[in-house]
């Protein structure tokens, strides 16, 4: 019986390992899903990698191994969590739309996004508190590089030629437009609606406002 025991135990601390040798790609993407959720709930100060590890299927060594510490997951949680928002920005279907109709189209799509990804705008806000210390140093999130900011250069572009936009303003002015009410309405839920009231948060508030954040920006370019 006790050598029973005693194999079931070495069976159980063994799983982890097996997991991790028979797929590895998968151990780190539930350690970051695990950890995306940990951080953006209590920070990066307030999270421990023993909770992390006790919520996920390997031990607190592999996420050492596969991150060096806590503060190499979280900036792994970060990159991870824009890179998300990136590929959803590249499955965009824009293409045979008139620049107005593809303008709107991205803004109301990343009120949505940012609606659906309460948890990457928190994981924001708390960068935000550490002053942006954290923040990946991937050169494909850097200014002109980002995928957001060719985007919107793209459809800017065959704006101005068609003559429907006004020259003067740049895709990083016009991405932080976006950015900026679609965020506010995630960041700022809380205590707005403490002041004011839920009624913009319901689906038919949240309906108008998503068509007045593509109206505003509209408004801003075109000519």
């Amino acid at each position: 019986m006790e050598k029973a025991q005693r194999s079931q135990a070495s069976e159980d601390a063994d799983r982890p390992r097996r997991s991790w040798k028979q797929d590895p790609d998968g151990v780190r993407t539930n350690i970051l899903q695990v950890a995306r959720e940990a951080f953006a709930l209590r920070g990066l100060s307030g999270t421990r990698i023993d909770e992390i590890a006790a919520r996920t299927s390997t031990s607190k060594r592999m996420i050492y191994y596969y991150f060096g510490d806590k503060e190499g997951l979280y900036r792994e949680v970060l990159a991870d969590a824009y890179r998300r928002t990136r590929e959803a920005e590249d499955a965009l279907e824009l293409e045979g739309l008139a620049p107005e109709e593809a303008l709107r189209k991205v803004a109301e799509f990343t009120f949505d996004n940012h609606r659906r990804s309460q948890v990457f705008i928190r994981l924001v806000m708390i960068e935000n508190v550490h002053e942006g210390r954290h923040m990946p140093d991937s050169a494909e999130m850097s200014g002109e590089n980002s995928s957001a900011i060719r985007m919107l250069e793209d459809i800017y572009a065959r704006g101005l030629e068609a003559g429907v936009f006004r020259a003067g303003l740049s895709a990083v002015e016009l991405h932080w437009h976006i950015s900026a009410l679609s965020y506010f309405n995630v960041s700022n839920r809380a205590t707005f609606s403490h002041i004011f009231g839920e009624q913009l948060f319901d689906e038919k508030g949240q309906s108008i406002l998503r068509r007045h954040v593509g109206d505003m920006i509209l408004g801003l370019v075109l000519a």
